[in-house]
């Protein structure tokens, strides 16, 4: 993340009243072909973050759920982790050739590549990685494992509070706002493969309202957070409707919306019909949670854009 922060960290911020409203819409950085590779593999680092640190969240918050659902969250969890760590690496790669303007060759330059190191990038490389490392300790079954992938957990959240739109001001509280965010986020999307295969479990159904249940509040965490954090970086109405960042974001809460409708969906009609041994229950909540991991990639591709092209208002 940071690629339009960073072009933009030296920037004064206009007065409003100087600019006329066709003007106001602005804050979209230029986009060329490596543009969408970066976006691309950034989304695909936001599913492996995600993803790894959702496992070790499941397997602490439901111990005593059937061992097949727990080991696909271990399994998930470990892949993720190791998934994350290459993306890491080519995104070196990547960010070295974008500011370099060398194409291929300037993506392999040590020059270009150790600038990138001493960025935010390789501070932030470095959290993640060792987070992500102790993330594949889950391969160690029981409580030492465990312990190591809550703690890699953590600090793989933490390394996106390194860069990005999070190093604004107060530098605390969007770094706090964003900690919990992902961890909250992980939570719900480390989950819903554990809870796709317990549905043809036993006390499959027990695991669902349980989660649900913990997700009540863990959800209404992240909308608050991921909201506050959405009025942090925009300031007013009239910034969210005018800038690139703006619509960037209504879109990202568009698809944020279609995820909660389904989740509802799943908390009070699917997952009771499962409880009460209705026929067809268990094929509509596998379509529904295939459709809230569809919904969640096309999140996590909108924010790689977000954080890509777009500047927040309050950078302008």
């Amino acid at each position: 993340t940071g690629g339009a922060s960073l072009r933009t960290a030296t920037r004064c911020k206009a007065p409003s009243a100087s600019r006329s409203p066709s003007d106001r819409v602005e804050g979209l950085a230029p986009i060329d072909g490596w543009t969408g590779v970066a976006i691309a593999f950034k989304a695909a680092g936001y599913a492996a973050a995600l993803l790894a640190i959702g496992g070790p969240l499941f397997l602490a918050a439901f111990p005593t759920a059937h061992a097949d659902a727990r080991q696909l969250a271990r399994k998930i969890a470990v892949i993720a982790a190791l998934i994350g760590m290459a993306v890491l690496a080519t995104r070196f790669g990547i960010r070295a050739a974008r500011i370099s303007g060398m194409g291929l060759s300037g993506a392999v330059d040590p020059m270009m590549l150790g600038f990138v190191w001493n960025s935010p990038l390789g501070t932030a490389a470095i959290w993640r990685g060792v987070g992500e490392l102790l993330i594949v300790a889950l391969l160690i079954k029981g409580t030492i494992g465990l312990a190591a992938g809550l703690v890699g957990a953590l600090l793989v959240a933490l390394s996106y509070t390194f860069i990005g739109h999070s190093l604004g001001d107060p530098r605390w509280l969007l770094a706090a706002l964003l900690t919990v965010h992902l961890l909250t986020a992980a939570f719900w999307v480390g989950a819903l493969a554990p809870l796709r295969r317990a549905i043809s479990l036993p006390e499959g159904a027990s695991l669902l309202h349980r989660f649900g249940t913990v997700a009540s509040v863990t959800v209404a965490f992240l909308v608050i957070v991921g909201l506050v954090f959405a009025w942090l970086m925009t300031g007013s109405l009239t910034e969210l409707l005018t800038t690139a960042y703006g619509w960037t974001l209504i879109a990202k809460l568009a698809a944020v919306s279609g995820l909660m409708i389904l989740a509802t969906l799943n908390k009070w009609w699917l997952v009771p019909a499962l409880a009460s041994g209705a026929p067809e229950a268990a094929g509509h909540l596998r379509r529904s949670i295939q459709f809230e991991a569809f919904a969640v990639l096309l999140i996590l591709i909108v924010t790689a854009v977000l954080t890509s092209i777009t500047t927040p208002p309050v950078n302008l």
